[in-house]
């Protein structure tokens, strides 16, 4: 039986993926051909709508991608910065090598991409986007021009989640001081920018996506609620090391309370985190009956 994904969701094993590459063609050309039969039953209109949604790591961030790829309508992109942010700080993260080999090292070179046509001519192209690899080479004038949401969660228990796999952390790896940063700048320029919580939203996530697609002007659909298991072609070369339990899942898994247990250090570096994540948990979206 298949489990939902919390974006916590690898608080179980971080393993690599045991799937062949057999399998994981599989599972691509079966999420193709549901897409391609969604493509005649929803009507959807056109529109030319460039969403990122800003998350640091260990959050629902990859579910929220798995909803929209899903979508008939929607080309998605699996954190297109990552290659630039390990090629600038030569961090020792997880198959770091791989992944800059595999990727736009140029962050340039992606934001150009990222404000360009949707590459299969999907009229929604969405962007799931990491806070911590804005790092000061990287300019930030080109954000925007896109739409911008920001994906919170609570930084003990991302942390608590983050040192299952990779056992060193400090704050600015988590990307909530980024996000903090970041929603300032936008707003402070006029941009209206959504704040989403992951516990609010897995209480409800249809009701959130659907205020979501009505803020975009998108189309809502029920196939953004449930999704086949496996990988797919669109994640980025390092899902053998974080995505096990987002493989597993076929949609969100309800939210649920945390015991979270960190050592003194974990601790230093969620509480340095705690007020950026308050300031934005105090301007997130609440979305209630209407």
């Amino acid at each position: 039986m298949s489990t939902r994904a919390e974006g916590s969701a690898s608080d179980e094993a971080h393993a690599a993926r045991g799937e062949s590459e057999a399998d994981d063609e599989s599972a691509t050309s079966e999420v193709h051909a549901a897409r391609a039969e969604r493509a005649a039953d929803d009507h959807l209109p056109p529109t030319h709508t460039r969403m990122a949604m800003w998350s640091g790591p260990r959050n629902i961030s990859t579910a929220m991608m798995r909803a929209w790829e899903n979508r008939a309508d929607c080309f998605v992109v699996d954190e297109p910065l990552y290659a630039a942010y390990l090629q600038a700080t030569q961090l020792d993260h997880p198959g770091r090598d791989e992944i800059i080999a595999a990727g736009e090292t140029d962050w340039r070179a992606v934001a150009e991409w990222l404000l360009g046509p949707t590459p299969d001519g999907s009229p929604i192209f969405f962007s799931k986007m990491m806070t911590h690899h804005l790092i000061p080479e990287v300019g930030r004038h080109w954000i925007a021009g896109l739409r911008n949401v920001m994906l919170i969660r609570d930084p003990r228990e991302v942390v608590a989640s983050y040192v299952r796999s990779r056992a060193s952390c400090a704050p600015a790896d988590i990307g909530v001081l980024q996000q903090a940063e970041l929603y300032d700048e936008l707003t402070a320029a006029g941009a209206e920018v959504p704040v989403i919580d992951a516990a609010d939203f897995l209480r409800d996530p249809r009701r959130y996506l659907t205020w979501l697609c009505e803020w975009l002007g998108v189309a809502v659909t029920d196939s953004m609620l449930s999704w086949p298991t496996g990988p797919r072609a669109s994640d980025g070369v390092w899902a053998p090391h974080w995505y096990a339990a987002v493989e597993a899942s076929c949609g969100f898994e309800p939210w649920r309370p945390r015991e979270v247990v960190l050592d003194g250090h974990g601790e230093e570096v969620a509480e340095a985190c705690r007020g950026a994540y308050e300031q934005l948990h105090d301007h997130r979206l609440t979305v209630v009956d209407r």
